[in-house]
């Protein structure tokens, strides 16, 4: 029997989503908007049912707000990258784009932390439990334009291959390398992926960086992960961003 044909009781109304082109539900939607501790109630019950949810942001209207196209072939699978790996070649990229003139804004990032790639920030120390903040972000963003998702999926980060997501297809078109990242945030930064939308993706985070030498290398990590969050955005400069992001328990990410 399939996930589909097996939801788990106390389920609100709503409908498997079949994606564009599909035959098959990759995930399951709410009918309405989803309410202050829907998100945390099944993110509980997720051993048991195997389904992580998910806030479908700006989701009113839409049949499917994810905007997967089963045409779109997922080309690896999140346990096949590293993500340092796969960070230090973006990095190189966005460190090759100042250099050459190719964006318009001067990040500031060669002074602060050189053009070589720094690496991965060590873990910092966390500032309660991983739930709390989740649970916590999750109830924040449950404002009447989100509604929930289920997805069938070992954890947060396996759910964005898991229902074909392809948010950061300009940037690049294999979404399991995102999804490696994240996995990796989720052992660093007890970060747990709540929301999701057409092409934003937003984090709970229990360890944030709260000094900004730290912050700093984080900051190298979002540029590579996400370069339209600093280029189109007020945070407009290396340092700014890096103080933006101390001691802030979320994380948003947008593409172009």
């Amino acid at each position: 029997m399939t996930w589909y044909e097996a939801l788990p009781a106390g389920i609100p109304d709503g409908r498997s989503v079949i994606p564009q082109n599909g035959v098959t539900p990759v995930y399951w939607l709410s009918s309405g908007p989803a309410a202050a501790g829907d998100w945390s109630r099944w993110r509980a019950r997720h051993q048991q049912t195997g389904l992580w949810p998910l806030l479908a942001l700006d989701a009113h209207g839409r049949d499917d707000p994810f905007g997967v196209d089963a045409e779109y072939d997922q080309i690896t699978t999140v346990e096949q990258h590293d993500s340092n790996a796969f960070l230090a070649e973006c990095w190189e990229a966005v460190t090759e784009d100042e250099l050459d003139g190719e964006v318009d804004t001067e990040l500031g990032h060669l002074d602060l932390v050189g053009a070589r790639w720094p690496g991965l920030t060590p873990a910092p120390d966390q500032q309660g439990p991983v739930e709390l903040f989740a649970d916590q972000y999750a109830d924040l963003l449950s404002t009447g334009r989100a509604r929930l998702a289920l997805v069938p999926a070992t954890d947060g980060a396996h759910a964005l291959t898991a229902v074909g997501w392809t948010g950061p297809l300009n940037h690049d078109n294999d979404t399991a390398r995102f999804a490696a990242v994240v996995r990796d945030w989720q052992t660093r930064f007890g970060a747990t992926v709540v929301g999701l939308g057409f092409d934003i993706l937003h984090l709970s985070i229990a360890a944030p960086p709260v000094t900004l030498d730290v912050a700093l290398r984080v900051t190298a990590e979002h540029i590579a992960f996400c370069p339209d969050n600093i280029w189109q955005s007020n945070t407009d400069t290396f340092r700014k961003y890096a103080e933006a992001i101390m001691g802030v328990n979320c994380w948003e990410f947008w593409w172009d």
